[in-house]
């Protein structure tokens, strides 16, 4: 397939990236940052730096490569999860007006549409963003992924929390590859395993 992964140099899109090249697929990377071009570039994907925000730029971005799939793994997290609280506002509006625009992207070339969410409850204004996400994603036959907490290297947790609602990230990634294909719905990637809900 041709893809269109949004958030490609994130910490589960660059993973996501090889993996994906290495199943024979061909891979459009959507980064907000000029020098991280470069990296995917020399991964063997096509960059593209535009915000996933601004979505006249994802129509002709995806008119301009006609994917099959479109991936939105984008996210507005910190560095350190102690700067999470000025996060909010713009993780939230990746997962709305950022979905928007890929839902808008995707539906506009017939291509079917795969997002990251969480299975994991958040508080309040967090938490409607999250299930707008899954709407919009519903709402266009797409496949939503609720994933645990992400640790390991490159997150903000080097070793496994005590939660269960966790995923080292390598194993997300993988389960990911496996979910393709997968039609319309939600499931949820844990290290416990993956499990549809509808």
């Amino acid at each position: 397939m041709r893809i269109l992964l949004a958030g490609a140099t994130g910490v589960i899109g660059a993973r996501l990236v090889p993996l994906m090249l290495e199943a024979g697929h061909d891979v459009v990377g959507i980064t907000r940052t000029p020098s991280k071009a470069a990296l995917l570039t020399a991964a063997g994907a096509t960059p593209v730096v535009a915000d996933v925000m601004d979505a006249a730029a994802m129509l002709t971005v995806a008119h301009e490569h006609r994917p099959d799939l479109v991936m939105h793994q984008a996210t507005d997290l910190p560095d350190r999860r102690s700067a999470l609280l000025f996060k909010v506002r713009g993780l939230g509006r990746i997962r709305t007006v950022g979905t928007d625009a890929l839902v808008a992207a995707a539906s506009a070339v017939d291509a079917h549409l795969i997002a990251q969410s969480v299975a994991f409850s958040l508080p309040g204004a967090a938490q409607r963003a999250v299930a707008y996400l899954e709407d919009a994603v519903d709402s266009v036959g797409g496949l939503s992924i609720r994933y645990g907490l992400f640790y390991g290297p490159g997150t903000w947790d080097e070793q496994a929390p005590r939660s269960e609602d966790r995923v080292h990230i390598d194993t997300a990634a993988r389960a990911t590859m496996d979910l393709l294909g997968e039609p319309a719905g939600v499931v949820e990637v844990r290290d416990s395993g993956v499990s549809r809900l509808r």
